[in-house]
């Protein structure tokens, strides 16, 4: 099964969820949640695979909890899946 790991720089608090584009290799995602109790990556980890068209269970938060820089990982996808599935603005 293919998979694949993506950083992200995370902005909570934003007046909606969105991608923002990218920031060199990070992807940037503004998330509505606050950053409190994790609330801000279960909602950034739900938008995710809502994006992606992915089951929510397939993105997973490896590194990066308590931090704007993020990484996650993405079971049963690519890299190249991930990036096309982004809207043109956000690559």
């Amino acid at each position: 099964m293919p998979a694949c790991t993506l950083e992200l720089k995370i902005i909570p608090n934003a007046p909606r969820d969105e991608l923002a584009g990218w920031l060199g290799h990070a992807l940037k995602v503004k998330v509505h949640a606050p950053a409190l109790e994790g609330r801000a990556n279960d909602a950034l980890l739900d938008f995710l695979a809502e994006k992606l068209g992915v089951p929510r269970r397939t993105v997973t938060l490896i590194r990066g909890e308590k931090s704007r820089h993020k990484v996650v990982r993405l079971e049963g996808v690519t890299l190249a899946q991930v990036k096309s599935c982004l809207p043109a603005a956000a690559t």
